[in-house]
């Protein structure tokens, strides 16, 4: 420290008297880019110089898991490949059919990892791994690292978060680690993953911490770590740590065209699994909060079109009836700005919090309607494996008329008909205008609109009548909008569309 600070004190001195001469004002300048160098140095984590100690504290904790599966299958040589109408192809399939072995049950093991969580002087021992690696097993073996193999009794799993919790007796109280908070790792941390790479045993690699909040399209609740530690297959389960030795990620999936590592795994945060794992230890099951809406992104042009300075937030493309959300009097076309508190600048961060929320827990919720924010309060409910996910349409069943072309968005539009009710099987009790024809390459064959799909809502307001369409879309023109926004009910259910009505 002490060159630190007669660094700093000459610069002073070269900043006063002497630094008239444009050598010394050059001089002061360098020392000056030396002392903050020198000072961020100083202040920089340094670099591990092994993490051996850590990994041997580790190990112990981390476990293989053995799964043995029964299936139906005899094996058996396959019929060749044949050009078709070959006249070998009917011949071998004879053949092979007449001469097939009996079928028979085949034995099919896995392999993965996994960690313990707790352990008490009794032996009894919760361990934590992925649901995948234990899925559809007869027998499941957890294995630790002095080799003992222990048979293992499955407490609970959630498909959702590809979580499961396996308890195992041993003859006495196991090596345990806790979790750290994933929400305070920063990318470019050091992290270290322990697990059973290719049935290998336990296997420690290093990496840091490459991106946060990554949605793989594996689940609803996607938040995951990435990482360029090497995971492979029989990785999965198994522990991330921090260099304090913490838990914070469990992981559960690689990005690979071979099947082998190439520097990008994910691994579940702690922050979403340490509630999940307590809950499947305490009771078996998890209990998830549940709002009861259909959302969607808020883009650019469906902020400009409701009034929004930027796009976010989570735009209520339905509401599902009888649902907490209905009952708190969210309506679709409604944007969910904050709920309990947390603000929702991505819609897909918006299911994550609503379904760690507490059930029965009562919360403010803040949306956007008419050009202002509203704030609601909604006990929120109990999310069931049969609880509606989206506004459906019913089936059911006069020929086309009164066909109204929209060029400008490449639409052809009609009011609902009985001919149309049973083209598109609409049901008896449709209202809107429906879709019979779009235009290739048109404005609204670029957002998706297809023939058959029904506008219901037109700039917020119910339409029955392609000429109400016609007149919306006027209206907004008149007041210099960009887009109009449709609420459209289509085969995946209801959603808003902005449409651009200022090109041409």
């Amino acid at each position: 420290m002490n060159h630190l600070n007669f660094g700093a004190a000459r610069a002073r001195r070269l900043s006063s008297a002497s630094i008239r001469s444009p050598a010394a004002w050059l001089a002061a300048v360098f020392i000056a880019f030396g002392f903050i160098a020198a000072s961020v140095t100083a202040n920089a984590k340094a670099v591990p110089e092994s993490f051996a100690d850590l990994a041997e504290e580790l190990l112990p904790a981390v476990v293989n898991i053995s799964t043995t599966q029964t299936v139906e299958g005899g094996g058996g040589p396959q019929i060749p490949q044949f050009p078709p109408g070959s006249p070998f192809e009917e011949f071998f399939k004879e053949f092979f059919e007449r001469n097939r072995p009996q079928q028979r049950q085949r034995r099919i093991t896995a392999l993965g990892s996994g960690f313990i969580v707790e352990s008490n002087s009794q032996g009894e021992t919760y361990v934590v791994t992925n649901n995948h690696v234990i899925a559809e097993a007869d027998k499941i073996t957890v294995i630790l690292q002095d080799g003992t193999r222990l048979e293992a009794e499955l407490t609970g799993r959630d498909p959702r978060t590809d979580l499961a919790v396996l308890k195992v007796k041993s003859k006495s109280k196991l090596k345990t680690i806790s979790f750290g908070d994933s929400d305070t790792a920063r990318i470019g941390d050091w992290v270290i993953a322990i697990g059973n790479p290719f049935g290998l045993g336990g296997t420690v690699t290093v990496g840091i911490i490459s991106a946060h909040h990554r949605d793989i399209n594996s689940g609803p609740y996607d938040d995951f770590i990435q990482t360029d530690a090497s995971i492979n297959r029989g990785n999965s389960g198994g522990p991330m740590f921090n260099t304090k030795g913490e838990v914070i990620g469990i992981n559960s999936a690689i990005y690979s065209p071979s099947g082998g590592s190439v520097g990008i795994g994910f691994a579940i945060p702690s922050s979403t699994a340490r509630r999940i794992i307590s809950q499947l230890i305490e009771q078996g099951l998890v209990r998830r909060g549940w709002l009861g809406v259909r959302i969607q992104t808020v883009n650019s042009e469906i902020a400009e079109t409701l009034g929004l300075e930027k796009a976010e937030g989570a735009l209520v493309a339905s509401v599902i009836e009888d649902g907490p959300a209905e009952q708190a009097a969210i309506q679709a076309g409604d944007i969910i700005l904050e709920f309990d508190g947390k603000s929702i600048s991505k819609m897909r961060s918006l299911p994550r919090l609503v379904a760690d929320t507490e059930v029965n827990k009562e919360v403010s919720v803040v949306i956007w309607r008419d050009n202002k924010k509203v704030r609601l309060q909604v006990t929120v409910g109990k999310l069931e494996e049969s609880s509606p996910q989206v506004a459906s349409r019913t089936g059911g069943g006069t020929k086309e008329s009164n066909l109204t072309v929209v060029k400008q968005l490449g639409l052809t539009l009609s009011s609902v008909t009985s001919h149309l009710r049973d083209r598109y099987k609409l049901g008896k009790d449709t209202a809107g205008v429906v879709v019979t024809s779009v235009e290739d390459g048109g404005v609204a064959d670029g957002k998706g609109i297809r023939p058959g799909d029904l506008i219901v809502e037109v700039s917020q307001q119910k339409v029955t009548q392609p000429v109400q369409i016609v007149s919306r879309i006027d209206e907004a023109r008149s007041s210099g909008r960009k887009s109009v926004l449709f609420l459209v009910e289509g085969q995946g259910g209801l959603r808003f569309i902005a449409l651009r009505i200022d090109q041409g």
